[in-house]
């Protein structure tokens, strides 16, 4: 690990102006890949700027419709918090299937979304449900926050600080994890708001994406078995030592389908 500054601000104005003087530090809000990546030097950052002293970062409320999520919580919180477990089922159920109980207790929601794993399983939750991303400066549609390979549509210096999650008829993720790292080899999120079907996939490709075909075929008949005979193109999926591009396809079909059903 190669040496750095440490700031612990209590409020979210010194957040920013830390980060705004020194374009070369980053915020550490759970530390699940940021402190691994450290430890192999892989990154090597100016200064660390600790987001857990800040008040207000980790409220579960209530708003409008759904449901407020500050971007400190963590995956525990998420999994076993009333509000989200009573709006959100399948919120809930999602968070409750993130790696392991250590990584659960540590990892914040707002950490893992703006880190964008190509294999983490809330973008696709947030792109299913077109959450909307909170920032110091801004809000952001679920649907465009997410731009590439670990990138996002996030700022320099600019920070998350909650996420609503709106209410869905009907909401459920199915995923396909890798038995060692609890990653989504394949992830799909299934969310119903009124006449509005979309099927958000991630694991399979380089960033979360939609499959469109699908949400076409649930919005005329929302059944499991409207999607006989689908097939996700493979063009374009991740190939890897865990699975090549086809399978990936195919899990997607059956994630879908479970999670229809």
């Amino acid at each position: 690990m190669y040496g750095f500054d440490y700031h612990r601000p209590t409020a979210l104005a010194d957040v920013v102006a830390l980060l705004i003087a020194d374009e070369d530090a980053k915020v550490l809000a759970g530390g699940q890949t940021l402190i691994p990546t450290l430890k192999q030097r892989l990154a090597m950052p100016s200064a660390l700027v600790d987001l857990s002293a800040v008040p207000g970062l980790r409220e579960i409320v209530a708003e409008g419709d759904g449901v407020r999520i500050g971007a400190m919580a963590t995956h525990a919180a998420v999994a076993r918090n009333a509000l989200v477990r009573a709006v959100l089922p399948g919120l809930a159920d999602l968070a409750a299937h993130i790696g392991d109980a250590q990584v659960r207790n540590r990892g914040t929601i707002g950490g893992s979304i703006a880190n964008a794993d190509p294999a983490a399983d809330y973008p696709a939750a947030v792109v299913a449900l077109d959450a909307i991303i909170r920032t110091d400066r801004r809000d952001i549609a679920g649907g465009a926050f997410f731009t590439g390979l670990f990138e996002t549509a996030l700022q320099p210096g600019e920070v998350m600080t909650s996420l609503f999650f709106p209410a869905a008829s009907h909401a459920r993720y199915a995923k396909f994890s890798n038995p060692a790292s609890r990653y989504a080899m394949a992830g799909v999120f299934v969310a119903k708001r009124g006449d509005a079907v979309r099927a958000a996939v991630t694991g399979a490709g380089p960033s979360v994406f939609r499959w469109h075909a699908a949400e076409a075929a649930l919005s005329a008949r929302f059944s499991a078995d409207a999607l006989d005979g689908l097939v996700l193109d493979a063009e374009g999926l991740n190939s890897d030592m865990h699975a090549d591009a086809a399978y990936r396809a195919h899990l997607v079909g059956v994630l879908a389908r479970r999670a229809i059903a």
